[in-house]
């Protein structure tokens, strides 16, 4: 009677988990293709001659508490398509004006590579379609890990933007994006924190070459302070004035959602192959074995 019931609780495990391995595992894979291609479609960006799925949106950035930095940007998917700031001039009323080239466009990396992890994770899971018949838990494990890799870098972008150093930013090719040329007095920088699309303007001043101030050219960051030094083509340089304005953009806000939802459903579906029917068996006929010794 023991080995019988022995028997059946096991052949009923073992169906258990290949109607997991089957069908749920098929159904939830599903569903996070279509919360990934709904955040891919939200990164798409614009083709010359062809009409994007995602729209140009403005984005105006200012301070209640401050005005001398204002800017209107311009978005589309991965891509800054135009730029118009404000500086107004520390010590003085002259406002500055600049505006990107008509010819140029400005792709945020951190936007970019965040699509092509989404896009590496999509892949993983096209690469089992529903005829794939999935032999063990660990394989399940294997593929969720991969994708949760993904993911996670993908998240990791958005909340985490690139450190530079003054020279960087410099040197970089932002700053031949605009018109009129930007001042050698004046940088700009663009990134993602998070949800939100970030405008920093640097106002620097060139320190004399018989300055008595100590020279420590600073190293790299997300956001430098008043104060920092660098040197350039043999100009030491120090930052005055640093103005940060933001604006959050709801459809970075949605993503890093789908992200979040997208990691759950990876790790529920971990949870659930976990115990494997081995495990379970074990516990099956430690307790059968504890019913024959009462019986």
């Amino acid at each position: 009677y023991v080995m019988a019931s022995y028997a059946s609780i096991i052949m009923s495990l073992e169906e258990e988990f290949n109607w997991l391995l089957k069908e749920e595992v098929h159904s939830v894979l599903k569903q996070l293709q279509d919360v990934l291609k709904e955040a891919s479609r939200r990164f798409s960006t614009p083709t010359p001659g062809l009409e994007s799925q995602q729209k140009q949106e403005n984005f105006i950035l200012g301070s209640s508490t401050m005005d001398q930095v204002k800017g209107v940007l311009t978005l589309q998917g991965e891509a800054l398509t135009q730029a118009d700031i404000n500086l107004k001039v520390a010590k003085s009323s002259q406002v500055l004006h600049f505006q990107f080239r008509e010819d140029k466009l400005w792709k945020l990396q951190q936007i970019q590579d965040a699509r092509n992890h989404v896009n590496q994770a999509l892949q993983l899971l096209g690469s089992h379609d529903e005829s794939y018949h999935f032999k063990t838990g660990a394989e399940v494990n294997k593929l969720m890990d991969a994708v949760m890799l993904q993911l996670t870098r993908a998240r990791n972008r958005l909340t985490t933007p690139a450190s530079m150093t003054l020279p960087e930013l410099a040197t970089s090719g932002l700053m031949k994006m605009f018109t009129p040329p930007m001042p050698g007095d004046v940088m700009v920088n663009f990134y993602i924190n998070l949800s939100k699309l970030c405008l920093t303007v640097y106002q620097l001043h060139v320190l004399p070459s018989n300055t008595t101030k100590n020279f420590k050219p600073a190293g790299s960051s997300v956001l430098h302070n008043p104060g920092a030094m660098f040197e350039l083509n043999n100009n030491r340089f120090e930052v005055s004035h640093v103005h940060k304005v933001e604006c959050v953009v709801p459809w970075l806000n949605d993503t890093l959602v789908f992200f979040t939802i997208s990691l759950q459903l990876c790790q529920q579906l971990k949870d659930k192959v976990y115990v494997c029917p081995s495990r379970r068996s074990h516990k099956v006929t430690q307790r059968l074995k504890a019913a024959a010794l009462i019986g």
